[in-house]
């Protein structure tokens, strides 16, 4: 009798789906080449060899491409994206925040593993420095600084370019995982106070006491010098008829200053008149019966009883 067991495949076979393996990093300084990659310092992807792309392609990998970075002689890790596959063979090149969160130094190890992250949903983060607050709008500056990024990790810190100046900020809390995938997402940013921050001091006033005494309405000192409109007129024709007599001065005892009103009520407006009574008009009689309207005699040019 024959087994049937000849016919069924070979479990104990595994087909390997994952990328894994270990390069000596550098900074992007340390990148040969005539053109200026400023730019991978900005964001959160490596440059790697043109062999780990043709390994990719032969793997049941999903995209876009995330990568898992191991530092195994200090247990630190981080997660990043890809840039380019233009390094040389067995060298990969990193961003130097990226260097420093996984304490390598020039030329040392790192551990490189394919990983699927999940997409973002929030996240937290902490200024490492309180010159950040001087940023007008943050969340969009931030915004448009992890454009250059392709997940993040919860514990580094990455770090930014905004008008010529590098700020440092801690990804405090990441969400749904402590490690998620950030492109092509709708994820809520906040932020946390920055290091070293300290809120100003309020000092706060007690009701009961106030800042100035009140002074009182008799110490005040009243200007019986020079008051407006006080004087007397003439009129050009001589006469004084209509006019005014100086009026007589103000008692001291009348002037009243600097004392509120009590009775004044919140959206009423009081409008204080002059209820002193106007002293009448004096008219000369001298004047009166010698003027005549009308009564002046005039000349004629042409002489009356000639006829032209």
């Amino acid at each position: 009798m024959f087994s049937l067991n000849m016919f069924e495949p070979h479990v104990g076979r595994v087909f390997q789906n994952r990328f894994s393996t270990q390069y000596r990093c550098y900074s992007v300084s340390m990148l040969a080449g005539p053109n200026d990659r400023s730019d991978v310092e900005k964001g959160g992807k490596i440059i790697m060899p043109p062999s780990a792309l043709d390994q990719l392609s032969r793997l049941n990998i999903t995209y876009p491409m995330l990568f898992k970075l191991t530092n195994k002689n200090s247990d630190r890790m981080t997660h990043c994206g890809v840039l380019e596959f233009v390094a040389d063979e067995g060298i990969c090149y990193l961003p130097h925040w990226m260097m420093q969160n996984l304490l390598l130094e020039e030329g040392g190890l790192v551990q490189v593993e394919s990983v699927n992250l999940m997409v973002a949903t929030y996240s937290k983060f902490q200024p490492q420095s309180p010159d950040f607050l001087d940023i007008t709008n943050p969340k969009a500056v931030l915004e448009n600084a992890l454009r250059n990024f392709a997940c993040l990790t919860t514990g580094d810190v990455i770090a930014i370019n905004y008008n010529e100046k590098i700020y440092e900020l801690r990804v405090m809390e990441t969400k749904p995982d402590k490690a998620v995938s950030i492109i092509e997402c709708d994820m809520n940013v906040d932020f946390d106070a920055p290091l070293g921050y300290k809120e100003p001091e309020r000092h706060m006033q007690h009701p009961e006491e106030p800042d100035e005494e009140e002074p009182d309405p008799s110490d005040y000192e009243m200007d019986m010098g020079f008051r407006a409109f006080t004087g007397s007129g003439n009129r050009l024709d001589g006469k004084k008829k209509g006019i005014e007599p100086s009026p007589a001065p103000i008692d001291p005892s009348d002037i009243k200053r600097g004392i509120p009103n009590y009775d004044f009520k919140i959206g009423r407006i009081t409008f204080i008149r002059n209820s002193r009574q106007q002293p009448r008009k004096i008219e000369s009689d001298d004047s009166a019966s010698n003027f005549i309207a009308f009564s002046g005699e005039g000349q004629s040019l042409r002489k009356k009883g000639r006829k032209p």
